[in-house]
């Protein structure tokens, strides 16, 4: 079977979809497919398919304009090279976990998350409101905001991944209030962003999150392509130093900031920008009466600020450390538990992460409600060790230190190669 080369498609199980477009509008999540071309096509997308979507029936609605045609008898619906037993025994795993309600999802948990966010935010006011707006009072209540945020982000989280309400028409709904009225950000540049890192974990060019416009050099491969072709935008022998200075003081305050901004204005998403700037009128409403105009952008930019550490820590310390290269085409289970690694569970660990200590199984099931992923890890530690492959899980602490061994074990690799090769 052959398409068009000049329209890129997607396999979902033996069917290809043609995809003329990057940015359709589907009311799931249709697009963390990666494009793939005629040349090389990937019929054994089944799997990362049925990952991002609750409803395969309701979304085949929408595929079907789209759909190009069968393959052929003959054809293998398996990507070559790939172990056909992990992917059948991953699926019966996925069913397990299905037949014990494992992606239902407790309601009253989801509105407690909600409810300590909001009365966090009304103690930070009433902090100010009593006790007036000094250094120590804005430190305490800044550390109450950022707390807020960072809580509100873990939330959004799981309403961006479908994994609260069985009609995803309520997620987006709730998703976007909560990013946007609670966040100030945009629901479309998070969809866009994040599922592509689900997609395609730690692949250089496909996963965002490993795209550092060449401030920091990551894993084993980049480093020595950069070494080799004597790239030196910055001293990466010394990325496990000003990491710290340009890393989580920057990523949300500054970079993100733009991106989400730019996003909402060139891609015209003004329902995302009504809700950003719903969330700004709150908040200047809320604080210029006691820092003036000025001095509350001074205090939501340190907000962020302290939101971009907790934030940056947490999210690299599962997937910075593990396997970064170019598409090594694994399985949907192989690649996972190689980009991916746990933190230990403790009822500190799971609210400090909002539970993505369990990265493993969010990234095998994204959307399953994040209190129910601690019951299918034994499931995954079982298929793990009969397939031989290495399940791994960190102390906290463990795991934010190798985040620094990461990045100075990269940039040693670089200044080897850059000198030597």
């Amino acid at each position: 079977m052959h398409a068009p080369a000049a329209r890129p498609f997607v396999y979902v199980c033996t069917s290809p979809a043609s995809i003329s477009t990057p940015r359709l509008q589907f009311p799931q999540p249709l697009l963390p497919l990666p494009l793939v071309s005629t040349a090389h096509p990937t019929p054994g997308q089944y799997d990362p398919f049925r990952a991002f979507h609750r409803d395969l029936d309701f979304v085949g609605k929408f595929l079907k304009p789209l759909l190009v045609g069968e393959l052929a008898p003959e054809e293998s619906s398996q990507d070559r090279g790939k172990n056909s037993q992990i992917i059948e025994d991953f699926r019966i795993l996925r069913k397990t976990a299905e037949d014990m309600n494992l992606f239902k999802s407790n309601h009253l948990f989801f509105l407690l998350i909600l409810a300590h966010v909001i009365v966090m935010e009304i103690i930070a006011w009433l902090i100010v409101f009593y006790f007036g707006n000094d250094w120590i009072t804005t430190m305490i209540a800044s550390v109450i905001l950022a707390t807020c945020q960072i809580q509100a982000g873990w939330l959004q989280h799981d309403f961006g991944h479908l994994s609260v309400y069985k009609k995803s028409q309520w997620n987006h709904l709730a998703h976007q209030f909560v990013i946007g009225h609670m966040k100030g950000a945009s629901s479309d540049w998070w969809n866009h962003r994040h599922f592509q890192h689900h997609a395609k974990t730690n692949v250089f060019r496909k996963d965002p999150d490993v795209n550092t416009l060449h401030t920091f050099v990551l894993g084993e491969w980049q480093p020595v392509e950069y070494g080799k072709k004597k790239l030196k935008y910055l001293p990466y022998n010394h990325q496990h130093q000003y990491f710290f200075l340009i890393g989580p003081a920057l990523l949300i305050p500054v970079y993100f900031q733009y991106q989400i901004i730019m996003s909402m204005i060139v891609y015209k998403k003004w329902a995302d920008l009504a809700w950003a700037i719903s969330y700004y009128v709150r908040f200047f409403i809320t604080f210029v009466p006691y820092y003036g105009f000025l001095g509350s952008i001074l205090l939501l930019t340190f907000v962020r600020f302290l939101e971009s550490h907790w934030f940056v820590w947490v999210t690299q310390m599962n997937h910075i450390v593990m396997d970064i290269n170019e598409d090594p085409y694994r399985d949907w289970f192989s690649n996972q538990l190689a980009t991916t690694c746990n933190v230990e569970q403790s009822a500190f660990n799971d609210w400090f992460s909002g539970h993505l200590n369990f990265q493993i199984e969010h990234h095998l099931f994204p959307t399953m409600p994040r209190h129910n992923l601690y019951k299918v890890a034994p499931l995954v530690k079982s298929l793990c060790a009969k397939h031989g492959i290495q399940y791994q899980v960190k102390p906290l602490l463990t795991a934010l230190q190798d985040i620094v061994r990461s990045l100075k074990k990269s940039g040693d690799l670089w200044l080897d190669a850059y000198l030597h090769k």
